[in-house]
């Protein structure tokens, strides 16, 4: 008898869309039917395929806000600069509609009053993210120039500041690294936290991490140009060999040689539908 070598899948408890990104994606959906212009400043979602789709319905992606001079725009689900929103409020031929994240927007209030209270206005805001990600670009803009960007331990071990300080975080940050830099302020300066981190960013962290300890390899499915993506790929790869992916094109059946489970897991910004025809392909893959 001819031996299963069909491999076997398995999908993370949490991937694919979180709560954000479904609310900005049926919203962007909804307007679209209703207005002949629609535009988003930047990609709605770090998701180059599902930003193509719905360019297909309509919305267009631009970088250049002053290209824009009617009809409906939308705001990315990372947010933008503060000065820029006000901006494209004021101008009556255009309709602002927000779709940043709730987590983001809760996270912008936050580094916003803490460069505004009497109690905390004098302190320097540390912003653990990447420096050249939108969200943490916009976070910033909130800060009153008061924030400074630490994206790892070793910037914070060089950081050098007078006073007391108050840290904050990009919402799609690992608690590892965000816990690191917070201890190691903690011992030379007054801190004090507000974790930022959304429970999805946490909820997908976990299950990847788990699943990788019990599969041969992992796939991580999403946007190269999504954060949150990226560092499920970072964390599993610590566990089990790990490859991080867009599409099912990027699929090498090299890789399933001689293995028996695969682990699959996507970042928040990763739709269903690209995570089932991966599944499909992996599926029929014989891995002799």
């Amino acid at each position: 008898m001819k031996a299963n070598t069909r491999l076997k899948v398995k999908i993370a408890k949490n991937a694919g869309f979180c709560f954000g990104v479904r609310r900005a994606i049926d919203l962007a959906e909804k307007i679209a039917k209703e207005k002949a212009e629609v535009y988003t400043l930047g990609p709605i979602i770090h998701n180059p395929q599902e930003v193509e789709r719905l360019e297909k319905q309509g919305i267009k992606t631009l970088e250049d806000p002053s290209r824009v001079e009617s009809g409906c725009v939308i705001l990315r689900t990372h947010g933008i600069p503060f000065e820029l929103h006000k901006k494209l409020e004021k101008n009556k031929s255009i309709s602002v509609i927000d779709a940043t994240c709730p987590f983001v927007k809760r996270a912008q209030n936050i580094v916003k009053q803490l460069s505004t209270d009497i109690e905390s206005k004098d302190k320097t805001i540390i912003l653990v993210g990447e420096k050249v990600h939108p969200e943490v670009i916009a976070l910033v803009s909130y800060g009153n120039g008061k924030c400074v960007v630490v994206e790892n331990i070793k910037v914070a071990q060089k950081y050098k500041g007078s006073g007391d300080i108050n840290v904050v975080s990009q919402t799609t940050q690992t608690p590892k690294n965000f816990d690191s830099i917070v201890k190691e302020l903690k011992r030379r300066y007054k801190t004090k936290v507000h974790n930022t981190i959304c429970k999805a960013t946490l909820d997908r962290q976990k299950s990847a991490e788990k699943l990788a300890d019990s599969v041969d390899l992992m796939i991580i499915i999403g946007g190269k140009n999504s954060g949150n993506t990226t560092r499920l790929a970072q964390i599993c790869a610590v566990k089990t060999k790990t490859y991080h992916i867009e599409t099912v094109d990027d699929i090498n059946e090299k890789w399933f040689r001689n293995i028996k489970s695969v682990g699959l897991a996507a970042g928040a910004s990763t739709p269903d539908w690209i995570i089932k025809e991966i599944e499909r392909r992996i599926k029929g893959i014989d891995s002799r």
